[in-house]
C-alpha cells in the first residue's frame, strides 16, 4: 500500500488533537511566522484535504474560522488567501525551536513545554497578587491606585520577560531583593518596573540579534515549507 504523500500539511490521525485543530494551528504558524505570506494564495480546499489527511468539509470549517479570525480572506472564484494584514512574527519560530531543543535536552515531551505554556499564557498577570496587606482604601485611595497600577505593569514586563529568559545577560541591573515581607512602596515599585523595562529592552535587543544569526538555519517549519516548494 502506498504510503501518505509527505507534506508540511500531513497531520497525525492518532494524536489526541482533532485533525480540524491540528489543521488549525499547523496554517496558523505558518501564517504567523511568515512561512505563508501576506497575499498569498491557500491551497485549494480539496487539494488541502488531500495532503493533509482530513476530508473537504474539515478544510472548510478551518478556512472559515481562519478568515473570521482575520488570518485569511476568501475571493469569489480566485480561492483563499492570507490576509495583507496579518505581520509575520519569524523570531516565534526561533523561540519554539529554542524551547523544543531545551526540553529534549532535560529529557521533558515538547507536547507538555505547549500544554504548560498555554496554561500559564491563560491565566490572568494579576492572579495570585498579593493585595492583604496594602493599607485602609479609604486612607490611602490614590497611593493604592498607584501601587496596583505598577504591580499591574510589573506583571506585564515579567510575564513577557519571561520568553526572553534564554537572552537575558549576566551584567544586567537587578531590582533589590527584600530578605523580609514588606508592602513595597511607590519608589520602590516604580525602580522594580524600570529595571524590567531595562532587562526587557537588553534581552529583545539580544533575541533580535539571535533571530538574524540564525536566519540561515530556519527552524522546522521553514525547511519543511522550503523542501516542499522545492517539490512543486
Amino acid at each position: 500500500m502506498a504510503q501518505p504523500e509527505a507534506t508540511p500539511f500531513r497531520l497525525d490521525p492518532s494524536d489526541e488533537l482533532p485533525l480540524g485543530l491540528q489543521l488549525s494551528w499547523r496554517l496558523r504558524a505558518l501564517i504567523r511566522t511568515g512561512e505563508l505570506s501576506a497575499g498569498e494564495r491557500l491551497p485549494s480546499f480539496r487539494r488541502l484535504a488531500e495532503w493533509a489527511g482530513v476530508n473537504v468539509g474539515t478544510v472548510r470549517a478551518v478556512y472559515e474560522a481562519l478568515e473570521q479570525d482575520g488570518m485569511v480572506v476568501s475571493r469569489h472564484g480566485q480561492g483563499t488567501f492570507v490576509a495583507e494584514v496579518v505581520e509575520a512574527a519569524p523570531e516565534l519560530e526561533a523561540i519554539a525551536s529554542e524551547a523544543i531543543a531545551r526540553a529534549r535536552e532535560a529529557g521533558l515531551a515538547p507536547r507538555d513545554v505547549a500544554i504548560v505554556a498555554m496554561a500559564c499564557a491563560g491565566l490572568p498577570a494579576e492572579l495570585g497578587e498579593e493585595t492583604a496587606e496594602l493599607p485602609d482604601p479609604d486612607a490611602e485611595s490614590e497611593a493604592i491606585e498607584v501601587r496596583q497600577e505598577l504591580r499591574r505593569q510589573i506583571a506585564r514586563l515579567e510575564a513577557e520577560l519571561a520568553s526572553y529568559t534564554a537572552h537575558l545577560r549576566a551584567d544586567l541591573p537587578t531590582a533589590p531583593s527584600r530578605a523580609i515581607a514588606h508592602v513595597a512602596g511607590v519608589e520602590e515599585l516604580e525602580q522594580t518596573r524600570d529595571t524590567l523595562i531595562a532587562q526587557l529592552a537588553a534581552a529583545q535587543q539580544e533575541s533580535q540579534q539571535e533571530v538574524r544569526r540564525r536566519a540561515r538555519d530556519r527552524g522546522p517549519l521553514g525547511r519543511a515549507m522550503s523542501r516542499w516548494r522545492a517539490k512543486r
